[in-house]
C-alpha cells in the first residue's frame, strides 16, 4: 500500500505477485536500487522469468496517480547537467531521431512522474523518475545505462 524500501523483514522471497490497484515499481535491490520493473493492476504469475529479475523484489515504490497537471522534465546529454539540453512535456520514442541526442546521462523532473527506457520505442531496462534533480544515473545504480526513449506515467492504472 506504501513505499518499502527492505521488503526481507516481510518477505524473504516471491515468485508471483498481484497488483490490486495502483502502479508500482519494483527493484531488484534493497532500497530502490538496481533493476526496475513498471507494475500496474494485474496478476504476475511468474514475473521473475517474464522480466528477468536475477532474484526477487527486494523494495518497492508506489507511484501516486492524482497528478493532474502538465508533464515537464528537462534532460541532459552528459552527467551534471551538461551537453545539449531538451524540455519535453510529452513522450519522446527515441531520443536520437527527436533531439539528435546520442544519450541522455542526467535529467530534471519539474512536473509529472515519468519512465525512462534504455532503448528506443520504451524497450529494455527502465528507470522511475519522480519530480527531482538526477545529475548521475549512476548514483542510482544504473552506471553505465543509456537512456533512449522517455514515457509519461498517466493514469492509466
Amino acid at each position: 500500500m506504501n513505499d518499502c524500501s527492505d521488503m526481507s523483514s516481510s518477505l524473504s522471497r516471491s515468485q508471483s505477485c498481484r497488483v490490486e490497484s495502483g502502479c508500482f515499481m519494483v527493484y531488484d535491490r534493497n532500497n530502490y536500487m538496481g533493476n526496475q520493473y513498471f507494475m500496474k493492476r494485474g496478476e504476475y504469475s511468474d514475473y521473475m522469468s517474464m522480466m528477468g529479475m536475477r532474484d526477487c523484489i527486494k523494495s518497492c515504490r508506489m507511484i501516486p496517480m492524482q497528478h493532474r497537471g502538465q508533464f515537464r522534465m528537462k534532460i541532459y546529454e552528459k552527467e551534471n547537467f551538461g551537453g545539449q539540453s531538451h524540455e519535453m512535456m510529452e513522450d519522446c520514442d527515441n531520443v536520437m531521431d527527436r533531439y539528435r541526442m546520442n544519450e541522455c546521462q542526467s535529467c530534471n523532473v519539474m512536473d509529472g512522474h515519468w519512465l525512462m527506457y534504455e532503448q528506443p520505442q520504451f524497450r529494455g531496462k527502465m528507470m522511475y523518475m519522480r519530480p527531482g534533480e538526477y545529475r548521475n544515473f549512476m548514483d542510482m545504480g544504473m552506471s553505465g545505462q543509456r537512456f533512449m526513449s522517455m514515457r509519461r506515467i498517466t493514469d492509466s492504472c
